[in-house]
């Protein structure tokens, strides 16, 4: 019995993967399928993250897009920077909001990237997410 009840939670997950990380334990395992689309550059799964309207920043540029703008916009950076890697480095929230903050080593560069999401209904939606070059302080 628990062989299937495991099995049935896998396939669950796997056919609706954003609504297998509604929020439990704090909801930031959220960031766990995010991270690792981000790390392989996969837009089309990403997407399935997108809220219908987001705020994307690349490099600076800063734009409130459809869910189908932000996914052109970002392939197009990942066809510039491919991915090598993506780490999560700082999580938070605030009520319905969570937040993560992660490097992402992607084309000989490093960047910050920035991810919000928000709570709709049952699954969390990414409201806005900004990839920006890693600046040296010195």
């Amino acid at each position: 019995m628990k062989k299937i009840l495991i099995l049935v939670l896998a396939l669950a997950a796997f056919l609706n993967p954003v609504k297998a990380y509604a929020p439990q334990d704090g909801g930031y395992e959220v960031f766990v399928p995010i991270a690792k689309y981000i790390s392989q550059g996969d837009t089309q799964r990403l997407s399935a993250w997108f809220a219908d309207n987001l705020e994307i920043t690349i490099i600076s540029s800063t734009r409130n897009t459809s869910k189908s703008q932000a996914i052109q916009i970002l392939k197009s950076f990942f066809q510039s920077y491919t991915p090598r890697s993506f780490t999560i480095t700082h999580t938070a929230s605030n009520a319905s909001m969570k937040y993560a903050l992660g490097q992402l080593n992607a084309g000989g560069e490093t960047f910050i990237v920035t991810i919000f999401v928000n709570m709709r209904g049952e699954r969390f939606e990414i409201q806005q997410l900004k990839i920006e070059r890693q600046t040296t302080v010195y």
